[in-house]
């Protein structure tokens, strides 16, 4: 596992080479979605780095996340009913989302999505990434 240091270095290495400024702002927010490890809301992310960037607005914490996004560092996933959840996702996996509680979770990637990708290839379509979003009832909401 990288360091804190050698990540923010990652971070900022990454940003530039897709043309984004390593804006204080944009490694705080990729350090706040590292340190929570989890699948995030703008707002949660706001008040996460509420401490290092007292005067940052949710304006600011949506553009730094679509810069991440861009960069490879950030992953949005839809959680159904216009909202979006937010994680580091260095690791390529897809997401199951609950339809009822909201809860999303982690699943990891299958050899299922080559044929997919091969198929997009055929039409002529370059595909950089694919992910699939699982939509039912979590385990606490189906029992």
């Amino acid at each position: 596992m990288l360091s804190p240091i050698d990540q923010h270095s990652e971070a900022a290495a990454a940003l530039r080479e897709r043309g984004y400024k390593a804006t204080s702002q944009r490694l705080v927010v990729r350090s706040a979605l590292v340190e929570l490890g989890r699948h995030v809301r703008a707002e949660e992310l706001l008040a996460a780095v509420r401490d290092r960037l007292p005067n940052v607005s949710l304006p600011t914490i949506y553009a730094s996340l679509e810069a991440l996004e861009e960069a490879g560092l950030a992953r949005r996933v839809p959680a159904g009913r216009g909202a979006a959840l937010f994680d580091a996702g260095p690791v390529d996996h897809h997401h199951a989302v609950c339809r009822r509680c909201g809860a999303v979770e982690d699943v990891p990637l299958g050899a299922e999505l080559d044929s997919t990708l091969a198929s997009a290839s055929r039409i002529g379509f370059r595909a950089d990434g694919a992910e699939v979003v699982v939509h039912g009832l979590c385990a606490a909401c189906h029992d």
